[in-house]
């Protein structure tokens, strides 16, 4: 009797578990296959396909958001790069000067700042070195004035417009001075010059020594392109040769010059009495009474650390040892690079392959156009027509945080800072006795910008597999069921 009550009790416990059982079967005898059936299975079978295929598309592919946040930054300055080339002022002049609302102004910035002399087609020609501190020439002290000086009459001949001319044709070597009343370095030169003048004429040299007032004679200035006094040119034959002089000016050292030019000068015309016979040899030729070619053009590059408050960089043409022709001060200027933050764009070859670059490459290759708004600046030309103008830049900076990762940190692997700009500029009219700058006003917004893509999770995706599936199933389950009663033949 006990193989009865086993077999009882072992079915009493299926009949318990049957009982919650959600997947009943149907046996196959009760069921019925019917034509409508096989098409709205068709049917379900093909919305099924497309709806998961589209599913699974919707789950692979990213969209982009974005989101406003406070800055959290916390770093007291950031760097600002910049590479701009001046059209029309000489490297000697050009001044990069900072300025900012917590009380920073530094001048003449020399730090990790490098400047270029450009050629009349803007090619870098000379390396005129990393922007240093001007050196200060000497000058010297008289005990005599000037009027005690000219009491047996003036050595250093006043030039005018009509004079000029003739002076420079008449000697065949001429030290011109083309000088500002209202200068310092003017002021202190006109003794000197005058003692330079008289010591000339005692050791008998075939030197004109001249003058040139640029406030009374103005236009003579500008026709021979003065930009800074005093201008100390060296004349041959009625024409300039470059550079100008810029050594210390004292006695000694401009007779040292003009010796120095007529020495030159000499051997010049012993080697073409030598050769007169073959012209064509130039072996040996000294390089004498010949104009360097000397475009007044400099590109200057570097980066500076600027604290995180409103302020401004400028480019000015100044000089320890000169006052600026305001008259001829052209700023006009070509923005080549201009960015903040760690640069990006514009690499030497040896920084395109470090560990940084290749996670930034790999970013922004994720990042829409319209994110990458770092550097709209470069490569643009600012063009004043006129003098006594500037254009004066105004830079809204703004800090971009882009995660193209699946996490949301900062340090992640696929997550970098950049900077984007918003830039407006305009021209800036001056007096005519200020000297023009090229002003780069920048802001910090406090607020950041935040580009995160975003994708579908994974259950989210299991999720909508199982209401596609689930849903469609039932969805024309009672649409067959609906039409199979509409459509089933009544029994008479």
């Amino acid at each position: 009797m006990a193989a009865p009550n086993n077999i009882y009790g072992g079915g009493g416990r299926r009949s318990a578990m049957s009982s919650v059982d959600f997947y009943r079967r149907v046996p196959k005898d009760l069921t019925e296959a019917t034509s409508l059936g096989a098409l709205m299975s068709i049917c379900a079978i093909s919305v099924m396909g497309i709806l998961f295929l589209s599913e699974t598309l919707a789950f692979a592919r990213t969209t982009m958001r974005t989101a406003i946040a406070l800055d959290e930054n916390d770093q007291p300055q950031i760097r600002l790069n910049f590479n701009i080339t001046l059209m029309d002022l000489h490297c000697d002049y050009v001044s990069v000067d900072v300025w900012d609302t917590l009380g920073t102004n530094r001048q003449n910035v020399t730090k990790n700042i490098e400047k270029w002399q450009l050629d009349e087609s803007g090619q870098r020609r000379i390396f005129s070195g990393r922007n240093r501190d001007q050196r200060e020439v000497v000058h010297e002290e008289h005990e005599e004035t000037l009027e005690e000086l000219h009491e047996d009459g003036a050595q250093a001949v006043e030039l005018t417009p009509d004079s000029f001319k003739p002076f420079l044709m008449s000697h065949e070597m001429a030290f011109i001075d083309m000088y500002a009343p209202w200068c310092i370095w003017c002021q202190r030169l006109h003794p000197t010059w005058e003692k330079f003048a008289e010591e000339v004429y005692s050791q008998g040299m075939p030197v004109g020594v001249g003058k040139v007032n640029c406030v009374v004679y103005g236009q003579l200035c500008k026709d021979e392109k003065v930009m800074a006094f005093p201008t100390l040119r060296w004349y041959k034959g009625g024409e300039a040769i470059l550079p100008d002089y810029k050594m210390d000016r004292t006695v000694a050292a401009l007779s040292g010059y003009a010796k120095r030019k007529l020495e030159m000068e000499q051997k010049y015309k012993d080697w073409e009495q030598k050769n007169a016979n073959d012209p064509s040899n130039k072996r040996g030729r000294p390089n004498a009474g010949k104009s360097r070619p000397e475009h007044p053009g400099c590109q200057v590059s570097g980066h500076l650390m600027v604290n995180r408050v409103p302020g401004n960089f400028h480019i000015e043409a100044k000089s320890v040892n000169h006052n600026l022709n305001a008259a001829m001060t052209n700023l006009t200027h070509r923005v080549n690079h201009i960015s903040f933050g760690e640069p990006i764009t514009k690499l030497p070859y040896h920084m395109e392959n470090t560990p940084f670059m290749r996670k930034v490459k790999r970013v922004l290759k994720q990042v829409p156009e319209e994110h990458k708004q770092f550097n709209p600046m470069d490569d643009q030309e600012y063009i004043t027509t006129q003098f006594h103008q500037a254009f004066h830049h105004y830079i809204k900076v703004v800090s971009t945080h882009l995660n193209m990762g699946s996490s949301s940190t900062v340090n992640d692997v696929n997550s970098i800072t950049v900077y984007q700009m918003l830039e407006q500029s305009q021209i800036v009219f001056y007096d005519e006795v200020n000297v023009p700058e090229a002003r780069f006003s920048y802001d910090m917004s406090p607020m950041s910008v935040v580009v995160q893509k975003e994708g579908r999770k994974w259950y989210d995706y299991l999720t909508s597999l199982c209401a596609i599936i689930g849903g469609t199933f039932t969805t024309l389950g009672l649409i067959d069921a609906t039409l199979y009663k509409v459509f089933k033949p009544k029994k008479l």
